[in-house]
């Protein structure tokens, strides 16, 4: 059993964002849409996903700083996801409810990374 642990692995804002990227991509392998859309499906897979993954890099930075501007990329990337999923449901393509719930978890996700970053701003 491995019982390597990375930093990031510990913040609970990566761990939702881990989550969020997963409740997104299950909405997607069931859309109700032709597949003709791919390249917005592709992006806003990898939009969801951006936001742990730039948490995980940032916090792999060896200084604060740069840690902070990796969290404002993990933010505009969450923003990016949820821009698309109005779009997508403007095209009908998930419901007011579906997205009504993911923007509920992502704005749980922005109130943490934004309190992240005054946090480490104030210890600068």
């Amino acid at each position: 059993m491995n019982n390597i642990k990375f930093a990031f692995e510990e913040l609970e804002v990566w761990q939702k964002s881990v989550e969020y990227a997963g409740e997104v991509i299950r909405l997607i392998e069931n859309l109700e849409t032709a597949r003709r859309h791919y390249r917005l499906i592709e992006q806003l897979e990898g939009a969801c996903t951006s936001v742990a993954l730039n948490i995980a890099e940032g916090k792999g930075r060896f200084s604060k700083k740069e840690f902070i501007q990796f969290l404002y990329i993990a933010r505009g990337s969450l923003y990016e996801a949820v821009t698309l999923l109005i779009i997508f449901q403007r095209n009908n393509w998930i419901s007011e409810e579906q997205l009504k719930g993911l923007k509920q978890f992502a704005d749980q996700i922005s109130k943490m990374l934004s309190s992240l970053i005054s946090s480490l701003k104030r210890s600068l």
